[in-house]
């Protein structure tokens, strides 16, 4: 934390709290760190209301800040944008985003939303060397170059209006599975239900492979990716523009969030219309006109 910069003295900090065995990982190493050196701790979660997975994850969170006597501040989908990620997500044949990128833009945008409720001033998130490498990567993959500045292990600026840090960030993920472990911080036992539609489940399947034939080279990886994104830093605060909607930072004049929720609402609000058509009762139809005189009914 402190070769990046990550956390100044006099830090409210927010904690993106899962309830998965990364984040309260780092939920438990900061509170011990704040023991020692004093400031304030959040821990934030975000309820996509994915059911059952999410359901455990949140308990989890609830047993743990309530162990070490944090305070968690939860927000939800449901609440910030009028729908829960189960319901937003149930036309997959019908469109080409994935669900992960559906929700990792609304989570974002949760995030940022549940931070300046707890009034934090940095955003700490549990993503370890495995999660960074493989963003990296994807990034390449989809051309996404000006996003690889919010890749810096302390981002500010562009689309995030606090620092966003990551203290796990060179750490491997089995290394925190092992302090989860030996520190019995509770593992989930649900999957999620959407993590395989994306392409990230097959990049970690082959940067595992790599990194099983030629050991560090995802440490490797880490190292270039941080020279590369270096040069892309200040990309999107020069290209962006306000959204013509919420007033938030985008690229085309209006943000990823207010696109994607106008195409779910879309969605939703056709969907309940044919549900109205279908279940509604025989006698709350509005009647049919009366035939005039002359006129013949077809059977």
């Amino acid at each position: 934390m402190a070769k990046y910069h990550m956390i100044g003295r006099g830090d409210r900090v927010g904690v993106a709290v899962s309830g998965g065995k990364d984040s309260l990982s780092l939920l438990q190493t900061l509170h011990e760190l704040r023991e020692v050196h004093g400031g304030d701790l959040v821990a934030i979660s975000i309820d996509e209301g994915v059911a059952g997975y999410r359901d455990e994850a949140l308990a989890h969170a609830k047993r743990v800040t309530a162990r070490l006597g944090v305070e968690h501040k939860i927000v939800s989908y449901k609440e910030l944008f009028g729908f829960s990620l189960d319901e937003a997500l149930d036309w997959k044949e019908e469109r080409d985003v994935s669900s992960c990128s559906f929700c990792g833009v609304f989570r974002r945008r949760a995030i940022d939303e549940a931070a300046t409720r707890a009034q934090v001033t940095v955003v700490t998130t549990a993503h370890n060397l495995d999660d960074y490498v493989q963003t990296f990567l994807m990034n390449l993959l989809h051309g996404d170059l000006s996003r690889l500045g919010w890749l810096h292990p302390a981002y500010q600026g562009g689309s995030f209006p606090l620092k966003r840090a990551k203290p796990f960030v060179e750490i491997y993920e089995e290394e925190v599975a092992l302090y989860a472990y030996s520190t019995d911080i509770p593992f989930q036992s649900v999957s999620c239900p959407y993590m395989h539609e994306g392409l990230r489940s097959e990049v970690r399947d082959y940067l595992n492979t790599m990194e099983a034939t030629h050991p560090g080279m995802k440490n490797v990886l880490f190292n270039s990716a941080l020279d590369v994104i270096s040069r892309y830093q200040d990309t999107e605060e020069k290209t962006s523009i306000p959204c013509s909607r919420c007033g938030r930072p985008s690229s085309s004049g209006i943000c990823n969030v207010c696109r994607m929720q106008e195409e779910i609402e879309h969605h939703l609000d056709g969907t309940s219309r044919n549900s109205t058509r279908t279940q509604q009762p025989e006698d709350s139809r509005v009647p049919a006109r009366p035939l005039s005189q002359g006129a013949k009914t077809e059977t």
